[in-house]
């Protein structure tokens, strides 16, 4: 067994190849070795026998082992609906109003129906979610260079203040005017935990979990946070540490519990496809990049995995590079490795 091999279940990836799943291209290619091709997971030529058959998370990496690329599905050249999700993303990000779903998929061809499961197949999201979650970006960062939040309000395309509210405010996990301000008036609380793989930093806001890192300590809360009230977990947060302590030790099992994060667009994708990777199992950079509907993004898919700020509950560990190392760890790759042989039982 070849060490690409291990990165991809075999046994899911032949079900992808029959099934002709086309949300597994770009996840990976099928290498015939008979025929010294390979294809889309959703190509339409004649399956091929089991035994003739080895994946490759790349092109690329199908190339380096004497393949050439299947003339039928080019699994190389941008599919019809890859490059119809990223015209309807150029659309979306050029409006000034997000643009109705019916208008986008006639923009690219589609009808509304098929189009909403193209593109919450490539990103994960409704365009319409999409559209709000860019706007709401917009918002912070003209909640950064505006001097008053109603200035802010309409640079981001907001028709108004009720709207901006109703939608910032969820997001967010504070007002807009204490994101503004670097989180003043938001309280923090925080304390640092024992746990198997050494000291653990918990702090959440009265919306959820806001920071979970390894050997930090109060310091770094508040440079992370410079205007937020910083304070020590009182007697009501030791159920949630004891949970959090409890997900660390165990990391395969469902956690439920709730996370006050933010980001871009894009770096909120890729966290919610983060939290799709079955626990045990490894994703590269590549594939990340291509689940989230941006394939040639990989270096920021890596600054996205990179910026989590909640380790273990987003599981930024099970991502690994594409020649199959563990590649790098905010926390260090002895914690990453404890953390994937923890989900595989070992």
């Amino acid at each position: 067994m070849t060490q690409q091999t291990t990165l991809i279940d075999p046994d899911l990836a032949w079900q992808a190849v029959q099934a002709r799943d086309r949300s597994f291209d770009g996840r990976f290619v099928t290498g015939v070795l008979t025929t010294g091709i390979y294809c889309r997971p959703s190509c339409a030529a004649r399956h091929p026998k089991r035994g003739n058959v080895r994946f490759f998370a790349s092109g690329h990496e199908a190339r380096d082992a004497g393949l050439r690329p299947c003339k039928r599905c080019k699994p190389d050249d941008v599919s019809r609906d890859e490059a119809a999700v990223a015209e309807a993303v150029a659309l979306i990000e050029a409006a000034e109003e997000a643009p109705k779903l019916d208008q986008v998929a006639a923009r690219v061809g589609y009808s509304p129906t098929h189009f909403l499961r193209v593109f919450r197949r490539a990103t994960g999201v409704t365009p319409a979610a999409y559209a709000r979650a860019l706007r709401a970006e917009r918002a912070e960062r003209a909640l950064d260079t505006e001097d008053r939040v109603t200035d802010a309000i309409y640079e981001a395309g907001y028709s108004g203040p009720g709207r901006f509210y109703a939608e910032t405010g969820k997001r967010l996990g504070m007002t807009p005017s204490a994101w503004r301000k670097g989180g003043e008036g938001v309280t923090i609380h925080w304390a640092i935990a024992e746990t198997s793989l050494g000291d653990m930093l918990v702090a959440a806001t009265e919306r959820g979990i806001c920071r979970l890192s390894f050997d930090e300590d109060e310091a770094a809360l508040r440079e992370r946070f410079p205007k937020a009230e910083i304070v020590p977990a009182n007697g009501e947060m030791a159920d949630l540490v004891a949970r959090t302590v409890a997900a660390v030790d165990d990391p395969a099992r469902p956690h439920g519990l709730s996370l006050d994060v933010r980001g871009t667009a894009f770096q909120e994708a890729v966290w919610r496809e983060l939290t799709r990777i079955p626990p045990g199992e490894t994703r590269t950079y590549a594939q990340i990049a291509a689940a989230v509907g941006k394939p040639r993004a990989v270096r920021a898919a890596g600054s996205a995995n990179g910026a989590n700020a909640v380790a273990v509950l987003i599981p930024c560990h099970r991502v690994i590079r594409s020649d199959g190392s563990l590649g790098g760890y905010a926390y260090g790759l002895k914690r990453k490795e404890a953390l994937l042989e923890r989900e595989r039982g070992r």
